[in-house]
């Protein structure tokens, strides 16, 4: 054994010189599969917009001035209440404004006509509360909308209907159209 241990020994010695050099050349070799990195570039430009949701049936909500007798002759107020499913959503900073159309039966004033019949009540939409003078909505007219969140963004939409006394039993209704613009 001891024999054979020898016999190897003297082979190897004669090859120890060449297997170093092969080793050398080996490192200065790059590998086939070698792993190279490289970094790139990632980014994304984020464009000013909203998203508007209506839910089923497209109506964004109701302006109700209630139930009143036909002799009732005053101004009745109301506020726009937004259809369950209404979500209104800008990216901050947008300004966003809305307009509204004169509806079904605009004739120098929005007007409310009673079903299967022919008979009107005026009304007249506001921008606030308040329903001073300078916050009467025009006809098609742009109004800002102040949001103080991105996400949940409400219409400020304020209603007065001018009942006259001399209105016949029914339900009046008209439908408009609300334009929003960024």
């Amino acid at each position: 054994m001891m024999a054979t241990f020898i016999g190897l020994r003297k082979r190897a010695e004669g090859n120890v010189q060449p297997f170093f050099a092969l080793i050398a050349v080996l490192l200065l070799i790059p590998a086939a599969g070698a792993v190279t990195s490289q970094s790139f570039k990632v980014s994304a430009t984020i464009v000013p917009g909203c998203a508007v949701a209506a839910g089923s049936g497209g109506l964004y909500g109701t302006l109700d001035f209630g139930s009143h007798n036909g002799v009732e002759s005053a101004p009745v107020n109301t506020s726009f209440v937004p259809n369950g499913a209404l979500s209104i959503a800008c990216t901050p900073g947008v300004t966003l404004s809305m307009s509204i159309d004169g509806g079904q039966n605009y004739s120098s004033v929005r007007r409310l006509k009673r079903a299967n019949g022919t008979e009107m009540v005026a009304y007249r939409l506001y921008s606030s509360s308040s329903l001073a003078a300078n916050s009467e909505i025009g006809l098609n007219q742009a109004i800002p909308v102040a949001y103080s969140n991105s996400n949940n963004i409400a219409l400020p939409l304020f209603g007065v209907a001018l009942l006259t006394g001399f209105s016949p039993a029914g339900t009046y209704s008209d439908q408009l159209t609300v334009t929003l613009s960024w």
